[in-house]
């Protein structure tokens, strides 16, 4: 199930991913879009991290596999919402652009060790 440090170091950045999209969500307007957006991206913003250190406390692969598949689930339901803001103008586009490159390479990352564990 990968080295400890790698492991860590994924779960870091899946935590300050989780964080940049609070403070991304705080900046929404307050608007009934802007509020309806912003409480979906906390939810699924918020979820990879935990979903992945539960996935590294696995009991079987299967498990493990399972819970990293719904850690990749979140993070392709936040890039939706993140493009959703982009398209409908509701913060700039250059201030999301860093967090939808982070949120892409996170899931390729969490596609990959998908694929490695399954062969186990």
């Amino acid at each position: 199930m990968g080295d400890l440090a790698s492991a860590d170091n994924l779960e870091e950045r899946l935590i300050d991913f989780a964080v940049r999209v609070i403070k991304v969500a705080d900046k929404l307007p307050k608007t009934p879009v802007g509020k309806h957006i912003a409480g979906q991206l906390l939810r699924s913003g918020t979820s990879p991290a935990p979903n992945y250190a539960e996935a590294r406390g696995a009991e079987s692969n299967a498990d493990f596999v399972h819970k990293l598949k719904i850690a990749l689930k979140e993070l392709n339901e936040t890039s939706v919402w993140l493009r959703m803001v982009c398209k409908a103008e509701l913060m700039t586009t250059d201030l999301l652009a860093a967090l939808i490159d982070e949120n892409q390479q996170l899931c390729r990352i969490l596609n990959t060790s998908v694929k490695t564990a399954k062969k186990k």
